[in-house]
Protein backbone atom coordinates (compact mmCIF):
# COMPACT_ATOMS: atom_id res chain seq x y z
CA UNK A 1 0.00 0.00 0.00
CA UNK A 2 2.88 2.09 0.35
CA UNK A 3 3.44 4.69 -2.44
CA UNK A 4 0.26 4.37 -3.61
CA UNK A 5 -2.55 6.71 -4.83
CA UNK A 6 -5.42 5.70 -2.64
CA UNK A 7 -9.38 6.89 -3.04
CA UNK A 8 -11.82 5.91 -0.53
CA UNK A 9 -15.83 6.27 -2.28
CA UNK A 10 -18.20 7.17 0.25
CA UNK A 11 -16.21 7.30 3.27
CA UNK A 12 -18.36 8.73 5.94
CA UNK A 13 -16.44 9.56 8.95
CA UNK A 14 -12.59 8.20 7.21
CA UNK A 15 -12.50 5.83 9.79
CA UNK A 16 -11.25 3.01 7.33
CA UNK A 17 -9.91 6.03 5.44
CA UNK A 18 -6.88 6.07 8.00
CA UNK A 19 -6.44 2.77 7.59
CA UNK A 20 -4.82 3.52 3.86
CA UNK A 21 -3.07 6.06 5.62
CA UNK A 22 -0.88 4.71 8.15
CA UNK A 23 0.15 2.26 5.39
CA UNK A 24 2.01 4.78 3.57
CA UNK A 25 -0.60 5.32 0.99
CA UNK A 26 -1.47 8.63 -0.84
CA UNK A 27 -5.14 8.59 0.58
CA UNK A 28 -8.08 11.13 -0.41
CA UNK A 29 -11.75 10.44 0.56
CA UNK A 30 -14.93 11.42 -0.63
CA UNK A 31 -18.08 11.94 0.60
CA UNK A 32 -21.41 13.84 -0.39
CA UNK A 33 -21.81 15.02 3.33
CA UNK A 34 -19.99 18.38 4.56
CA UNK A 35 -20.40 17.30 8.26
CA UNK A 36 -19.20 13.74 7.19
CA UNK A 37 -16.41 15.45 5.17
CA UNK A 38 -15.43 18.13 8.48
CA UNK A 39 -15.53 15.19 11.20
CA UNK A 40 -13.30 12.97 8.70
CA UNK A 41 -10.33 15.58 8.95
CA UNK A 42 -10.81 16.13 12.74
CA UNK A 43 -10.14 12.85 13.16
CA UNK A 44 -7.42 12.81 10.44
CA UNK A 45 -6.00 15.96 12.44
CA UNK A 46 -5.87 14.10 15.93
CA UNK A 47 -4.27 10.68 14.46
CA UNK A 48 -1.81 12.96 12.85
CA UNK A 49 -2.33 11.27 9.46
CA UNK A 50 -2.20 13.11 5.96
CA UNK A 51 -5.46 12.62 3.79
CA UNK A 52 -7.71 14.73 2.03
CA UNK A 53 -11.09 14.89 1.80
CA UNK A 54 -13.38 16.34 -0.56
CA UNK A 55 -16.81 16.24 -0.62
CA UNK A 56 -18.75 15.64 -3.78
CA UNK A 57 -21.80 13.54 -4.63
CA UNK A 58 -19.96 10.03 -6.12
CA UNK A 59 -21.35 10.46 -9.58
CA UNK A 60 -19.38 13.59 -10.01
CA UNK A 61 -16.35 12.42 -8.19
CA UNK A 62 -14.18 12.76 -11.79
CA UNK A 63 -14.74 16.06 -11.96
CA UNK A 64 -14.58 16.78 -7.94
CA UNK A 65 -10.68 15.50 -8.57
CA UNK A 66 -10.09 16.92 -11.67
CA UNK A 67 -9.13 14.19 -13.62
CA UNK A 68 -6.92 12.84 -11.54
CA UNK A 69 -6.30 8.86 -11.53
CA UNK A 70 -5.63 6.41 -8.59
CA UNK A 71 -4.07 3.01 -8.00
CA UNK A 72 -6.83 2.22 -5.63
CA UNK A 73 -10.69 2.70 -5.47
CA UNK A 74 -12.34 1.56 -2.12
CA UNK A 75 -15.94 1.33 -1.55
CA UNK A 76 -16.82 0.09 2.06
CA UNK A 77 -19.60 -1.28 4.14
CA UNK A 78 -23.38 -0.13 3.73
CA UNK A 79 -21.69 2.44 0.80
CA UNK A 80 -23.80 0.98 -2.38
CA UNK A 81 -27.43 0.92 -0.70
CA UNK A 82 -27.46 4.51 -1.15
CA UNK A 83 -26.81 4.77 -4.73
CA UNK A 84 -29.59 4.39 -7.05
CA UNK A 85 -27.83 3.65 -10.35
CA UNK A 86 -24.77 1.05 -10.12
CA UNK A 87 -23.81 1.13 -13.95
CA UNK A 88 -23.47 5.40 -13.53
CA UNK A 89 -21.19 4.14 -10.37
CA UNK A 90 -19.05 1.50 -12.31
CA UNK A 91 -18.55 4.19 -14.86
CA UNK A 92 -17.27 6.45 -12.35
CA UNK A 93 -14.66 4.31 -10.96
CA UNK A 94 -13.39 3.25 -13.99
CA UNK A 95 -12.63 6.48 -15.18
CA UNK A 96 -11.07 7.02 -11.56
CA UNK A 97 -9.02 4.45 -11.95
CA UNK A 98 -5.08 4.15 -13.59
CA UNK A 99 -4.63 1.89 -16.14
CA UNK A 100 -4.38 -1.60 -14.17
CA UNK A 101 -5.32 0.02 -11.21
CA UNK A 102 -7.98 -2.07 -8.62
CA UNK A 103 -11.53 -1.90 -7.20
CA UNK A 104 -12.02 -3.09 -3.95
CA UNK A 105 -15.49 -3.90 -2.36
CA UNK A 106 -16.31 -4.99 0.66
CA UNK A 107 -19.69 -4.78 1.29
CA UNK A 108 -23.00 -5.76 3.39
CA UNK A 109 -24.45 -8.57 1.50
CA UNK A 110 -28.07 -8.23 -0.25
CA UNK A 111 -28.95 -11.52 2.00
CA UNK A 112 -28.71 -9.23 5.01
CA UNK A 113 -30.43 -6.52 4.10
CA UNK A 114 -33.15 -8.67 2.77
CA UNK A 115 -33.65 -9.94 6.07
CA UNK A 116 -35.65 -8.19 8.70
CA UNK A 117 -34.09 -6.61 11.71
CA UNK A 118 -33.83 -7.82 15.53
CA UNK A 119 -37.02 -9.51 16.86
CA UNK A 120 -38.97 -7.02 18.41
CA UNK A 121 -40.30 -7.92 22.20
CA UNK A 122 -42.28 -10.81 22.33
CA UNK A 123 -41.31 -12.49 18.63
CA UNK A 124 -39.31 -15.66 18.28
CA UNK A 125 -35.30 -15.58 16.86
CA UNK A 126 -36.45 -16.86 13.00
CA UNK A 127 -34.79 -14.99 10.07
CA UNK A 128 -37.24 -13.16 8.03
CA UNK A 129 -37.26 -12.42 4.42
CA UNK A 130 -39.16 -8.66 5.04
CA UNK A 131 -37.67 -6.86 1.58
CA UNK A 132 -36.41 -7.48 -1.85
CA UNK A 133 -33.18 -9.24 -2.24
CA UNK A 134 -32.79 -8.33 -6.03
CA UNK A 135 -33.12 -4.55 -7.18
CA UNK A 136 -35.41 -2.77 -9.88
CA UNK A 137 -38.40 -1.81 -7.43
CA UNK A 138 -37.57 1.76 -6.91
CA UNK A 139 -36.03 3.15 -3.33
CA UNK A 140 -37.02 1.79 0.14
CA UNK A 141 -38.18 4.55 1.99
CA UNK A 142 -37.53 4.79 5.99
CA UNK A 143 -38.71 7.00 9.05
CA UNK A 144 -35.94 6.58 11.68
CA UNK A 145 -35.33 9.09 14.38
CA UNK A 146 -31.62 6.84 14.81
CA UNK A 147 -29.24 5.96 12.60
CA UNK A 148 -27.04 2.80 12.72
CA UNK A 149 -24.86 4.64 14.92
CA UNK A 150 -25.43 4.43 18.72
CA UNK A 151 -25.45 8.17 18.70
CA UNK A 152 -28.09 10.42 19.39
CA UNK A 153 -31.80 10.45 17.95
CA UNK A 154 -31.74 12.37 14.24
CA UNK A 155 -33.68 15.52 14.84
CA UNK A 156 -35.25 17.01 11.89
CA UNK A 157 -35.03 14.85 8.64
CA UNK A 158 -35.86 11.58 9.56
CA UNK A 159 -36.62 10.04 6.05
CA UNK A 160 -33.75 8.28 4.09
CA UNK A 161 -34.07 6.33 1.17
CA UNK A 162 -32.37 2.73 0.21
CA UNK A 163 -31.49 0.75 -2.91
CA UNK A 164 -31.47 -2.81 -3.00
CA UNK A 165 -28.88 -4.41 -5.23
CA UNK A 166 -28.26 -7.96 -6.22
CA UNK A 167 -24.53 -9.33 -6.09
CA UNK A 168 -25.58 -10.10 -9.98
CA UNK A 169 -26.38 -6.72 -10.42
CA UNK A 170 -23.04 -5.41 -8.85
CA UNK A 171 -20.79 -7.69 -10.93
CA UNK A 172 -22.71 -6.84 -14.35
CA UNK A 173 -22.29 -3.20 -13.42
CA UNK A 174 -18.28 -3.38 -13.30
CA UNK A 175 -18.45 -5.59 -16.22
CA UNK A 176 -20.31 -3.48 -18.46
CA UNK A 177 -17.41 -0.81 -17.81
CA UNK A 178 -14.34 -2.71 -18.70
CA UNK A 179 -13.16 -4.04 -15.78
CA UNK A 180 -11.88 -7.52 -14.78
CA UNK A 181 -13.52 -9.18 -11.43
CA UNK A 182 -10.92 -11.15 -10.07
CA UNK A 183 -12.82 -12.85 -7.47
CA UNK A 184 -15.91 -12.69 -5.72
CA UNK A 185 -15.57 -13.84 -1.42
CA UNK A 186 -18.74 -14.51 0.35
CA UNK A 187 -18.52 -14.45 4.27
CA UNK A 188 -20.67 -15.15 7.34
CA UNK A 189 -18.97 -12.79 9.56
CA UNK A 190 -20.19 -8.93 9.59
CA UNK A 191 -18.36 -6.49 12.26
CA UNK A 192 -21.38 -6.00 14.15
CA UNK A 193 -24.30 -7.91 16.27
CA UNK A 194 -26.88 -7.74 13.56
CA UNK A 195 -29.17 -10.22 15.87
CA UNK A 196 -29.19 -10.67 19.50
CA UNK A 197 -28.25 -14.40 19.07
CA UNK A 198 -25.14 -13.56 16.70
CA UNK A 199 -21.82 -14.98 18.45
CA UNK A 200 -18.23 -13.48 18.95
CA UNK A 201 -15.81 -14.82 16.82
CA UNK A 202 -11.46 -15.35 16.73
CA UNK A 203 -11.27 -12.55 14.57
CA UNK A 204 -13.33 -10.00 16.09
CA UNK A 205 -16.09 -9.81 14.41
CA UNK A 206 -20.02 -11.88 14.60
CA UNK A 207 -21.66 -14.79 13.27
CA UNK A 208 -24.85 -17.06 13.30
CA UNK A 209 -24.33 -20.06 15.43
CA UNK A 210 -26.40 -21.33 12.42
CA UNK A 211 -27.63 -21.46 9.67
CA UNK A 212 -24.10 -20.27 8.01
CA UNK A 213 -25.32 -17.69 5.15
CA UNK A 214 -23.70 -14.83 3.31
CA UNK A 215 -24.07 -11.42 4.95
CA UNK A 216 -20.59 -9.97 3.77
CA UNK A 217 -18.99 -9.94 0.67
CA UNK A 218 -15.43 -8.67 -1.03
CA UNK A 219 -14.90 -7.94 -4.54
CA UNK A 220 -11.86 -7.07 -6.36
CA UNK A 221 -11.68 -5.89 -9.76
CA UNK A 222 -9.60 -4.36 -12.25
CA UNK A 223 -9.13 -2.14 -15.02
Amino acid sequence: MSGLDVLHLQCHLGTETLAFARRGARTVGLDFSEASVMAARGIAEKAGLDVSYVRADVYDAVEALEGRRFDVVYTGKGALRYLPDLERWADVVARLLRPGGRLYVVEFHPLLNALGPKPAPGEGPELLLLHDYLGGSGAVHRDATHTYTDGPAVEGATDSYEWMHGTGEVVNALLGAGMSIRRLTESDEPPWPRWPRMVWTAPGWWCLPEPRIPLLYGLPASR
